[in-house]
Order: C-alpha cells, then sequence, then structure tokens
C-alpha cells in the first residue's frame, strides 16, 4: 500500500448524505428481521467523519533532527578537537562532517522558506510535503534539491542551491504573492547568514583571532550562505530572482521547465566556476563580509577543512 501523496491528504474525503441517512426501505426490513444484502456488507459511518489531519505534518521530520543532531555532534567534535585524541593522522574529518551537515540544514531550510510561504498563501497541498517536514532526502526532485547543491560546493568552493523546480501554485493568488514565495529562500540564506555571524562574532573576542575548527567551520558555512544568497537574486531561469520576476513576465517567458531550470543552474555555476570570474566573485564575497569584521583567511581555512582533497 503507497503512502499518499500531500496533496491526497489535504483534500478531505467527501462522504455522500446517502452513505449517513437511515434508508426507510432498510428500516422497515430491518424491523421485520430481514436485513438486506447491501446493509448487511456496508457499514454506517457516523455523520460527519472525516480523515484527520496529524500535526506530524507540519513538524520536522526525523530525518532533519537526525541531521542536526549528527551535526551538533561533529561541531562538538570540531570544538574540542577529540578527534586528535582517538585518531593519529594528519587529516581530520569532523570539520568536514559538521560543515557537510550545516549546509545541507541550510538547503531544507532555504526549501522550506519557500513552502511555509506557499502553504501560509493558500498551497495546502504542501502539508506532509518533504519541503515542509524540512527533509531534502525526500525531495522528489532530489537531483536538484540537493544532489547539485553539493556538486557546486565539492567542486566550486562556494554556495548555491539547486534550481528552483517548484510548481506552479494555482491555490496563490496574485503575482506579489507568488514573487513573495520566490524571494523566501534567499531571505532564509541571509537569515542564516546573520545569526551565524553574530554566534562566530560573540565566540571571538574583538580583536583576537582563532583556530578552532567549530568556529572556522561557522564562518564558512556563513560564507556559503551568503553566496547562494547573491547568486539567487540574479534574474536567471533556474534560480530565485527569475521566479520573483517570472508572474509579471509574457506568458512563455514567464514559463520554465525542469529542464530548463537545472540547465540554468548548471551554466551560471560554470560562469562562477570560471577562474578569473571565481576570483573576482569570491573576492567580492569576501570584501563584503570583511565589513563585519570576518577575515578572508578564515575563508581560505574553512575551505580547507572541508575540502581538504583540493589542497
Amino acid at each position: 500500500m503507497s503512502t499518499p501523496d500531500p496533496e491526497q491528504r489535504d483534500e478531505p474525503a467527501q462522504t455522500s448524505g446517502d452513505a449517513t441517512a437511515p434508508n426507510a426501505a432498510g428500516a422497515e426490513s430491518a424491523s421485520a428481521g430481514a436485513a438486506t444484502p447491501a446493509e448487511a456488507s456496508s457499514p454506517v459511518q457516523p455523520e460527519g467523519e472525516r480523515p484527520s489531519r496529524s500535526i506530524v505534518d507540519v513538524l520536522p521530520s526525523p530525518v532533519f533532527v537526525l541531521l542536526v543532531g549528527l551535526t551538533a555532534l561533529a561541531g562538538w567534535l570540531s570544538w574540542t578537537r577529540g578527534e586528535e585524541d582517538w585518531f593519529t593522522g594528519s587529516q581530520v574529518y569532523a570539520p568536514f562532517v559538521f560543515i557537510l551537515g550545516g549546509w545541507i540544514v541550510s538547503i531544507a531550510v532555504h526549501e522550506f522558506a519557500h513552502a511555509a510561504l506557499a502553504y501560509a498563501l493558500g498551497e495546502r497541498s504542501l502539508r506532509g510535503s518533504a519541503r515542509l517536514r524540512l527533509n531534502p532526502f525526500a525531495y522528489r526532485d532530489g537531483f536538484a534539491g540537493w544532489v547539485l547543491p553539493l556538486v557546486y560546493l565539492f567542486f566550486g568552493g562556494f554556495g548555491l542551491t539547486g534550481p528552483a523546480v517548484h510548481p506552479e501554485r494555482p491555490a496563490v493568488t496574485g503575482r506579489v504573492r507568488r514573487s513573495v514565495i520566490a524571494l523566501g529562500g534567499i531571505a532564509a540564506n541571509l537569515l542564516i547568514a546573520v545569526v551565524l555571524a553574530v554566534v562566530v562574532k560573540a565566540l571571538i573576542p574583538e580583536g583576537s583571532v582563532t583556530n578552532n575548527w567549530m568556529i572556522v567551520g561557522l564562518i564558512y558555512l556563513c560564507f556559503l550562505n551568503v553566496t547562494s544568497a547573491l547568486v539567487n537574486v540574479l534574474p536567471i531561469p533556474g534560480l530565485d530572482g527569475f521566479d520573483a520576476i517570472a508572474p509579471y513576465l509574457p506568458g512563455r517567458l514567464g514559463r520554465r521547465s525542469l529542464t530548463t531550470a537545472v540547465f540554468g543552474s548548471v551554466v551560471v555555476f560554470a560562469i562562477l566556476w570560471f577562474p578569473q570570474v571565481n576570483t573576482v566573485f569570491l573576492n567580492a564575497v569576501h570584501a563584503l563580509l570583511g565589513l563585519v569584521g570576518m577575515n578572508e583567511e578564515y575563508f581560505a581555512f574553512g575551505d580547507l577543512l572541508f575540502r581538504f582533497w583540493v589542497s
């Protein structure tokens, strides 16, 4: 028996009034001690009964809770450098796991922002969906949803979420509302970056430096979320910036398929991966983050901890 789609769960089953109303002829037969075959085989349901909706449908998935727990454990090992006491190798892996888990959490929160706004604005079919429950591994478009963002990070060394492949939302009316939904992911990345920056500033006293793996990992995650937000603003198919202006474009220009979205996202990554463009882009991000007191050397250190194979 397959699990029903979120769209199916959101539509309560409609029971017919005839199914609950007493049948006059059947009642007379019952009083005479003779029940019809239909009455014997069809149980009578209480009037007004509807399939119940569970609060679990809007709670974080256990997979997300486990992901956060593993990321926190890797963060603690990075903070205490406990890995050095257990293993005698020159390479450490706890910071890699911490940054990887933190980036997957960031991806889930980015997609959750889109889904939560759409749900709040009327798209009830998202109830119980993987995006609303923060479970990236259950996305129907898993390759675009979380595999590509990891590929971008592994090969590019900067953050970029997957292509925007959200279906049309007929339940959400109004161009402004659809634009708000599209911009929700960018806002989520910026919010994560701000929170991480505040935490880092609290952990590093003014005028001091640190080589703590967890703090450096937090700085690197802040960098990844900032790059993701900046790139996603671009009005290119596959990015949130395009989805924000799509409702205002003429019919065909405002539509894009999954193939177009993936292609557009990959092209943007390829351009940013080009050495000359990559240098200009990363220098701009470093300068921007330098305005809030983040040293450029931390980004290189974070990249070394995560993409250790590059060095």
